[in-house]
């Protein structure tokens, strides 16, 4: 686990996140599959998040993003999404026959990843019983 930390907070956030072009269409090939994959990492940069893994499918994309806390993923998404499609329209649209700037589908798919659920629910469970061991041991403990 790599834990980053901001002022008041340190964090391990990271997120599954997968979105489809527009009516999954096979647009991510060639030129634009190697743009888009070192634009999506610099944008990420932007806001302060990391793309620890992803791939570019001919019809949809698979990250694995790291985001801080401040920020939803919702937004990065939309952020991402957003400025994707105005540079693919921009760049591409009348060699490629695209129109306007719908290039990705409307949803997207998340889920956390992270810890294993049954170890939080032991941590949590346990917790008390680690926190009275230490209590009563710096009892006894005559340092201040």
């Amino acid at each position: 686990m790599e834990e980053r930390s901001q002022s008041h907070a340190t964090w391990d956030c990271k997120y599954h996140v997968v979105f489809g072009s527009k009516y999954r269409t096979k647009r991510l090939y060639g030129d634009l599959r190697r743009e888009l994959g070192d634009l999506l990492h610099r944008l990420a940069g932007q806001k302060g998040c990391r793309i620890e893994e992803g791939h570019l499918m001919p019809d949809h994309v698979h990250m694995l993003i790291s985001i801080p806390p401040k920020y939803s993923v919702s937004h990065i998404v939309g952020f991402l999404k957003g400025k994707t499609a105005l540079y693919v329209a921009n760049k591409y649209a009348r060699k490629r026959r695209y129109k306007g700037y719908h290039f990705w589908a409307r949803g997207y798919f998340v889920s956390t990843s992270g810890y294993d659920e049954q170890v939080v629910r032991r941590y949590i469970r346990n917790q008390e019983k680690v926190d009275k061991a230490s209590d009563s041991a710096d009892l006894f403990n005559r340092s201040y």
